[in-house]
């Protein structure tokens, strides 16, 4: 399974320029699409996947066909949620890898992911079997196969900076039809496995249910499967973004959908219910924890910043993905706490230098990695409330500028 190690402080340099040359060119280029309404998008399906997928800020509850809040058999309940961070999703394997190896890893009711995360998922899904193949893909230099770029005008001017050959290729070679078997089997246990795209047309965060896909014994499942992981780990315009069939009203049309982490950073709760004085139904005598595992480094990294157009759109993307994250944890430590949810959040909580023009550089891979293990090994991952601390940079004389 392909895994998104793509650095952003350094990618969205290049995501910086096509948005400006996109902007100017847009005018005077078609988009060779197929034409729909926002009418449309409300009520569109994936053909042959109907009520498989809601919008994470859809109104009212969940479908009600029984496939979408957890059936397991547990009195206690845990939910994982794994975060966006791209090369910092080494971090969230380190924490699994060594949580098997405590043997007090749970069998998790419920998994997440977005981006990064979104790719981590279906193995953290299935336990830690797979522990192996994650720490091979995120430790093992794999990456730098990932980011092969187009000849810049050709880029600009076309879908992506970047070729798609590359991620489609290791993720159809890993998620295999035994993976989505797998996963199926699960499923109809009661166990849940959701992913987060973004739909660009629509400008809406989308949540697809992966067991029940990988349960409705459709021929393009796998097909389908595969889909949404690529589009939740392309980050816009460094990878092209994934055309999704879907039909309403007897009109079928192309949705665009790409990075979950454009809407959000991680997926724990439908907004409907984070913004309603409504509590997360848990039965009677159940205990419910969420673990959110935050593949990115959330206190303030300091850097001198080059004052240069591309270089001032990417810190201060930097640090919009920073705070969007750090709000989002405090709203769900505050819905945890109305509902007397057991609240649990790691994140890279130590200065880890990277390369800026590395951006699927092993050593910083392997850094964060061993952080994630070594945290929680000694014990030290998991805080029950949002903690943001200053860094502290006592061996660090001077900061290169970016």
């Amino acid at each position: 399974m392909q895994i998104s190690f793509v650095n952003q402080s350094a990618l969205l340099r290049l995501l910086a320029m096509v948005l400006v040359v996109s902007a100017s060119l847009s005018s005077c280029m078609s988009t060779g699409r197929l034409a729909y309404s926002a009418a449309d998008a409300q009520d569109a399906e994936v053909p042959g996947f109907s009520k498989l997928r809601v919008y994470l800020d859809a109104e009212g509850p969940l479908p009600q066909n029984g496939i979408w809040m957890p059936r397991t058999a547990s009195k206690n309940q845990s939910l994982l949620v794994i975060s966006g961070g791209g090369a910092g999703g080494a971090f969230g394997v380190g924490v699994l890898s060594a949580w098997s190896k405590k043997g007090t890893r749970p069998n998790f009711d419920m998994v997440t992911g977005v981006s990064t995360g979104a790719l981590i998922a279906p193995y953290a899904f299935l336990g830690s079997r797979y522990d192996k193949d994650l720490v091979q893909l995120y430790t093992s230099g794999i990456a730098k196969t990932l980011l092969q770029t187009k000849p810049l005008p050709v880029g600009l001017l076309g879908q992506s900076l970047a070729k798609p050959e590359p991620l489609r290729r290791l993720v159809e070679q890993n998620i295999t039809t035994d993976v989505v078997a797998l996963i199926a089997a699960e499923h109809r246990k009661g166990r849940r496995l959701f992913v987060l795209t973004s739909n660009l047309d629509a400008q809406r965060a989308v949540v697809w249910n992966m067991g029940a896909i990988a349960d409705s014994g459709k021929p393009d499942a796998l097909a389908l499967f595969r889909q949404i992981l690529i589009a939740s780990a392309s980050i816009p315009g460094i990878y092209p973004s994934v055309m999704i069939k879907a039909t309403s009203g007897g009109h079928t049309f192309e949705e665009m959908h790409s990075d979950g982490g454009s809407t959000t950073q991680f997926l724990a709760v439908p907004e409907a219910m984070m913004t309603s004085a409504v509590s997360m139904p848990v039965r009677r005598g159940q205990k419910l924890d969420i673990y959110v595992i935050a593949n990115n480094a959330l206190m303030p990294e300091f850097a001198i910043t080059t004052d240069r157009t591309l270089s001032v759109m990417s810190r201060a993307y930097s640090t919009l993905i920073k705070s969007q994250t750090r709000s989002a944890l405090v709203a769900l430590y505050g819905f945890s706490q109305k509902s007397g949810i057991g609240f649990h959040v790691a994140s890279i909580d130590t200065v880890v230098k990277y390369d800026p023009l590395d951006p699927f550089g092993t050593s910083y891979m392997r850094a964060v990695f061993n952080l994630g293990a070594a945290e929680m090994e000694n014990g030290t991952v998991w805080k029950d409330r949002p903690v943001f601390p200053a860094p502290s940079y006592t061996d660090v004389k001077t900061a290169a500028p970016i």
